[in-house]
């Protein structure tokens, strides 16, 4: 089978240092726009992981994402906004990159090319068996993230992986793999763009919905948000009225006593 890397295929569009603002700006949303068809498409393969997922989840596992550049950073990205979402703990979902911290903001060199390093950096988290590592790579050939999947296949740990190319290493590699084909870039090569996009909405995807399947969402509130800032407390008081058809007084006050939407409208009945 031949693994062809679309997303360093030729944009469509050429000369683009000729075109408009308005023309650039046109083609990149036009280009974007083709990218929840293409997650659409990767709706069965989704469904089959969080199923597998929310299974390890309610038995104490954790979820590791392991990525390398703007992949690992999106990572990074949707594990750091679970627990302000969902109410959850910090060790639930967590995010590893190439490089480490520093490669958040900075590129390191050649990070992502180490054979070794996925795993030391997974055997620092204490991965066990009872976790779930899903590798982001929109090219499907980052030797960090596969050979990390690798290890983890041979020591009975579910794999998974977001990558935008078919057939690619990582896919055959992961247990459960996720691809979503956008095609080449606008600007060539650049899988920041409709790439990084498509991973970031099915991470979206993937941890809202295991959360929803954990309890942490009731009707289509975050009753588990935590309360870091006014405008959270004030969403919070808003829940707790409608939820009790009560005052805003009384929805301050309970919110102030339990600091917490669940435990307010639990107790104020």
């Amino acid at each position: 089978m031949t693994f062809t890397k679309t997303t360093e295929q030729d944009s469509n569009y050429n000369n683009l240092e000729e075109m408009s603002i308005n023309d650039i700006l046109t083609h990149i949303n036009n280009e974007d726009k083709t990218v929840p068809f293409a997650v659409e498409r990767a709706l069965p393969q989704i469904e089959t992981f969080v199923k597998q997922l929310t299974l390890k989840l309610k038995n104490g596992g954790r979820l590791i994402y392991i990525g390398a550049g703007t992949s690992g950073r999106l990572g990074i990205l949707d594990a750091s906004e679970c627990p302000p979402t969902f109410g959850v703990s910090h060790n639930l979902i967590i995010g590893i990159i190439a490089g480490g911290d520093t490669a958040i903001r900075k590129a390191v060199e050649n990070a992502e090319d180490s054979k070794t390093q996925g795993w030391e950096d997974l055997k620092n988290i204490e991965i066990s068996d009872k976790d779930v590592v899903l590798g982001i790579a929109a090219s499907g050939t980052t030797p960090y993230v596969i050979r990390a999947l690798k290890k983890c296949n041979a020591n009975n740990i579910i794999t998974s992986c977001i990558t935008c190319n078919q057939d690619s290493p990582l896919s055959l590699t992961a247990k459960y793999p996720i691809e979503v084909i956008v095609g080449p870039e606008f600007l060539t090569g650049s899988s920041r763009m409709k790439a990084g996009t498509a991973q970031k909405l099915v991470l979206n995807m993937i941890t809202t919905t295991a959360m929803i399947q954990l309890g942490k969402v009731k009707g289509n509130k975050m009753v588990d948000m935590q309360l870091s800032n006014d405008k959270l407390f004030i969403r919070g008081i808003k829940m707790i009225m409608e939820e009790l058809n009560t005052s805003e007084e009384k929805a301050k006050k309970l919110l102030h006593k339990y600091k917490n939407v669940r435990e307010s409208i639990k107790y104020g009945r």
